[in-house]
């Protein structure tokens, strides 16, 4: 059965953080968020961003997917345009195409990159593997030290553990597919390119 998206994520953030016998300034040290930032998100008064959850799941040493989990057996998501987790950093938009099905291992997200942006000066690796897509536009990505330039419908495959970085020098702003797979136990993926 296809069942939309609307987690609690503040119940869950605090039922995780509590299994741990944490505090909310404890848990702020350890993520590197702000206590008030957490305590918001913890009473339902703030939606956290893409980036944010991930801080979460990384010191909570959680995949991204524990904040949806219910417990039921989720074999379908649906997420509808308007309800997708987005995070905005450095101009570069990315956001969660689907996310909450148990045991999650693929990592989908629509990503924006204007003129000009991109981390070139600071390259990425990360478990798993990437694939990008190229939906309209132009991108400069270089893996490995290879640059490879995607035009529109060009797409990359590449194992992620290699230092990787993008930049989008054309006029105009390119929208990418990314689809990021984990290696077992690592769902952390997006947050290093959410963090650079």
């Amino acid at each position: 059965m296809t069942e939309r998206l609307e987690p609690n994520v503040g119940l869950k953030l605090r039922a995780l953080r509590e299994r741990r016998g944490w505090s909310l300034r404890e848990l702020a040290e350890r993520c590197g968020l702000s206590f008030n930032a957490i305590s918001r998100i913890e009473r339902g008064e703030s939606s956290p961003m893409v980036s944010t959850l991930h801080l979460l799941a990384t010191a909570l040493n959680v995949s991204i997917t524990a904040f949806f989990e219910d417990g039921q057996d989720r074999s379908t998501v649906l997420i509808r345009h308007d309800r997708r987790l987005r995070s905005d950093a450095n101009g570069i938009t990315m956001e969660s195409l689907g996310i909450g099905l148990r045991n999650q291992q693929l990592e989908p997200f629509m990503v924006s990159v204007p003129s000009g942006a991109g981390n070139m000066n600071d390259p990425v690796a990360h478990p798993g593997q990437e694939f990008v897509l190229c939906l309209e536009g132009t991108i400069c990505y270089q893996v490995n030290g290879v640059t490879y330039t995607l035009e529109t419908g060009d797409s990359l495959l590449f194992e992620a553990t290699q230092p990787h970085c993008f930049e989008n020098s054309g006029p105009t702003t390119t929208q990418l597919l990314f689809v990021f797979q984990a290696a077992e136990g690592n769902h952390l993926a997006g947050g290093h390119h959410l963090q650079r």
